[in-house]
């Protein structure tokens, strides 16, 4: 796992960012990057975002996105939880799509700002 030893909540984090709209991943990932995340990724489908799991096995947390071009991202919940790995939905669904098993991840509603994620995900 990562070592923050910096007082911002991405420095030396590794995230998962698994989004299909290539604008709001692009934000995500310039501005993780730019407070010192390492991005793995990202991720348009939950086979990608699997895939990149298995290749990944120190992250450090994930945003995931609920609705992947028609798939469900679940799946790829259900294997970041199985590891320890802590995530947030970050959608345009609202709570009522988050299966019940889900019920303690957070959750942030489209438009987020990647500063709210990261504390969501991290703290500070």
């Amino acid at each position: 796992m990562g070592d923050a030893t910096s007082t911002a909540p991405l420095a030396k984090r590794r995230v998962l960012l698994v989004e299909d709209d290539y604008f709001i991943v692009s934000d995500l990932a310039r501005s993780f990057e730019a407070e010192g995340a390492e991005v793995v990724g990202p991720a348009a489908t939950v086979a990608d975002g699997l895939a990149l799991l298995a290749e990944a096995p120190d992250l450090d947390g994930a945003v995931l996105d609920i609705n992947l071009q028609g798939e469900m991202v679940f799946p790829l919940a259900d294997t970041l939880t199985a590891r320890g790995v802590p995530f947030v939905f970050a959608t345009g669904y609202d709570r009522t799509m988050v299966p019940p098993r889900y019920a303690a991840v957070a959750h942030c509603e489209k438009p987020v700002e990647p500063g709210t994620i990261a504390r969501v995900l991290f703290g500070a």
